[in-house]
């Protein structure tokens, strides 16, 4: 049982993992706290955001839209490898997934199928979305790429999780394809090699 880290040391976690981070208005007061607890965390959930363009989709992240209002995650990460930080406690990312693949992430095991939607992922998840369209063909940079395999790390090691602490979007709720165009067991191989 992880209580949340301070957001001094989130942004102190992903700039000594090496990463680029630029603060967006201000983030670290930006959530959806008076919808419920944040906390106890216990991964790092990975998404792409179906836009292109890094102003606009920071833009989107941060202020969300109409039928879901922001911050929409904690991290967006743009093709260029910057992380920009839109909101830190509680956001608008996870949605409602599957118990049975909370209870894997916790026990840090292989994650079962996803085939529920009765548990608020959004208390429980760190949540960086990936600047790309989402259908397969928008590429991932290389430095886009490093930069998420860099800030998975980053909260893993702050709270001593392994690599089967990240997950994907998709691997949380049902009907979820993100993210599209590399695999989870890829990023988690890589980021099992980033913490030894």
């Amino acid at each position: 049982m992880s209580p949340p880290m301070s957001a001094r040391d989130f942004i102190n976690a992903l700039r000594d993992e090496g990463l680029r981070v630029r603060e967006v208005g201000d983030w670290e007061h930006h959530n959806r706290d008076h919808k419920g607890p944040w906390g106890p965390v216990h991964g790092v959930m990975i998404h792409h955001t179906v836009t292109s363009g890094a102003e606009e989709t920071v833009d989107l992240c941060r202020d969300g839209h109409p039928s879901l209002p922001g911050p929409l995650c904690h991290g967006v990460i743009t093709k260029d490898g910057t992380v920009h930080l839109v909101g830190y406690g509680r956001a608008n990312h996870a949605g409602s997934g599957d118990d049975d693949v909370l209870r894997a992430v916790i026990a840090e095991k292989r994650l079962p199928p996803d085939n529920e939607s009765n548990t608020d992922g959004n208390r429980h998840f760190y949540g960086f979305e990936c600047e790309n369209l989402g259908d397969g063909e928008d590429p991932w940079p290389a430095a886009q790429l490093e930069a998420i395999e860099r800030a998975a790390a980053a909260v893993c090691r702050q709270h001593g999780w392994t690599e089967r602490s990240v997950i994907g979007h998709l691997e949380w709720q049902p009907g979820k394809v993100d993210p599209k165009g590399f695999t989870m067991d890829e990023m988690r191989e890589r980021v099992g090699e980033r913490l030894k």
